[in-house]
């Protein structure tokens, strides 16, 4: 270790040792504080419906879902610049304050967006307005992540690190599955008409008690023992950002905790949360307040998994659980949703094997950004397409659209009508072919399958996620460990996994294939397996030391 670092340990040993009780202080606030964040981050994607339907409304269903996931993925790609800003505060001022600061500037961003008013009523202003508060969200939840992991870090002991720092991970599921509670609740206390007019604002309010109770906790904490003693013995970062690229082999580190940890955690732990929910209400056709609760409770029970992958990490090392998760996704991701499909619908599963929608014709190109779709066949693949229904695209001379055995008319399709009219045609259609555009409510039996499913998802997120908070803490010096692990972590979360419903849902629309956004998911998991594979070392963790 070169001399003008400390490593956690030859801190911690400068200032008094925590209590078992400010441990167990230090993990409830840290905790607590990340679940609410997270909610905050994640009451957007939970309410995607509602909310492109009040900001983002269009003729183009598909165009209206993917600016909802693009206005998402814009406060993930804020992340990053928040974690350089709140990494140089974190490593320059402390821990505890800095989290402070952006669980404030998350909570008050959360309450915004519940009271812009619509579209209808302000007009492009009120997106507008839903992107700047997204990019606040991200700025925030760019230092978050780090300040709360790194202090329940330094303060515990080295045999239990895995175990400890797998409850911020943890945290992370916490906040979505405690934004399906607030949702649900909400819905059950009002009637549908109230809902939709006004009553679904009620959860992004709910942010500011939340915020509440996140101040009044992490206020009641002391700063880390290990930034006590860099500051004590004077040995803080001038520049924790520059330093972070010019610390020796910190550069190959920043590379592995970006490609091989962050970017393939995210996209895993995303589509076992957001792809499934996704999947179960518009391919699957699953009653939409069933399916959040399927998903609620997989995530709920999958936290376990989480706690269990940290404690496992405290005595294989972090980089088993992780290469076993990254190798079995590889292998299992694809067979687990044909199984939720196959178990929340066999009957729309069943359909579409007995009767595929196939369309031919010359250059039929479809754009799901497009608010109009220029040919005939454009407007058939994107109402398929808007009705969640697959379907084959061959080359033909003459356009041409066949369901199973039978040719559909396409010359009394009502081509010139609003995609609405066109949808209710196309819909009434293939009910005929036994396609049935009802939602459904699987039997008990199927819902044990399908969570059954979701439970295995889960594990494969613990496997990969549960350990990375102390990973990422060892991997770094203690000087620039804040700026050092939010940097690739952001990077890695922000774009590989925030734009990946945007990206899923936007394969999805151009190949008529409701798996194929998984794709997507398949190759960042085999980048990152490959990575880690290459650059974690093996063995019983330990504090930061120099390569």
């Amino acid at each position: 270790m070169s001399g003008s670092d400390l490593s956690a340990k030859e801190a911690s040993q400068t200032v008094a040792e925590p209590s078992a009780s400010d441990i167990r202080l230090v993990i409830a606030a840290s905790s607590a504080g990340t679940v609410f964040e997270w909610y905050d981050f994640f009451i957007y994607g939970t309410l995607a419906a509602i909310i492109g339907k009040t900001f983002f409304p269009s003729d183009n269903a598909t165009l209206q879902v993917l600016l909802v996931w693009a206005g998402f993925a814009v406060g993930f790609g804020f992340r990053p610049l928040g974690a350089v800003l709140f990494g140089y505060l974190g490593d320059r001022l402390g821990r505890k304050y800095t989290f402070l600061v952006t669980v404030t500037l998350m909570g008050i961003a959360t309450a915004g967006v519940g009271l812009i008013p619509s579209a209808d009523s302000i007009g492009i202003i009120a997106p507008a307005i839903v992107i700047l508060l997204r990019v606040l969200q991200g700025l925030a939840l760019g230092g978050e992540y780090g300040g709360a992991a790194i202090y329940v870090a330094e303060h515990a002991p080295d045999g239990r690190r895995g175990y400890y720092t797998s409850y911020i991970q943890a945290s992370v599921v916490g906040g979505f599955v405690l934004s399906l509670i607030v949702v649900l609740s909400s819905k059950a206390l009002m009637s549908e008409a109230v809902w939709l007019d006004w009553g679904w604002r009620v959860p992004f309010l709910v942010s500011l008690a939340l915020l509440a109770i996140s101040l009044w906790m992490r206020v009641k904490l002391s700063e880390s023992p290990v930034f006590k003693a860099m500051k004590e013995q004077g040995e803080l970062a001038g520049n924790p950002f520059v330093e972070s690229f010019t610390y020796p082999g910190n550069k190959r580190r920043i590379f592995i905790a970006l490609f091989g940890i962050a970017a393939g955690l995210t996209v895993i732990w995303y589509t076992a949360m957001f792809s499934s929910l996704g999947f179960l209400k518009s391919a699957a056709r699953v009653d939409d307040t069933l399916a959040e609760i399927i998903v609620g409770v997989a995530g709920a029970v999958g936290m376990g998994f989480y706690l269990l992958a940290g404690a496992w990490s405290d005595r294989v090392g972090r980089k088993k659980p992780i290469v076993i998760g990254y190798a079995l996704t590889l292998l299992l991701l694809f067979p687990i949703f044909w199984v939720i499909g196959s178990a929340a619908n066999p009957g729309l599963a069943e359909a579409a094997r007995r009767n595929p929608v196939v369309v031919s014709g010359p250059d039929c190109h479809y754009s799901p950004f497009a608010s109009e779709q220029e040919s005939n066949c454009g407007k058939l693949l994107s109402d398929l397409a808007a009705s969640g229904i697959s379907y084959e695209l061959a080359e033909a001379p003459v356009f041409s659209v066949s369901i199973g055995a039978d040719p559909m008319m396409v010359d009394s399709y009502p081509w010139d009508e609003k995609a609405a009219a066109r949808i209710a045609a196309l819909q009434a259609e293939l009910s005929g072919h036994g396609y049935d555009f009802a939602k459904v409510t699987p039997s008990a039996g199927r819902i044990a399958i399908v969570i059954a499913a979701l439970l295995l998802l889960m594990a494969l997120s613990g496997a990969t996620y549960g350990p990375v908070a102390a990973l990422l803490s060892e991997m770094f010096p203690p000087r620039i460990r804040y700026s050092s692990m939010s940097i690739p972590y952001h990077i890695g979360t922000g774009y590989f996994g925030g734009f990946l419903p945007l990206i899923s849902s936007y394969i999805v629309a151009r190949t008529g294939d409701p798996h194929a956004g998984l794709w997507y998911t398949w190759a960042v998991v085999l980048v990152a397996f490959l990575v880690a594979l290459w650059g974690l070392k093996p063995g019983m963790p330990s504090d930061f030391k120099d390569d």
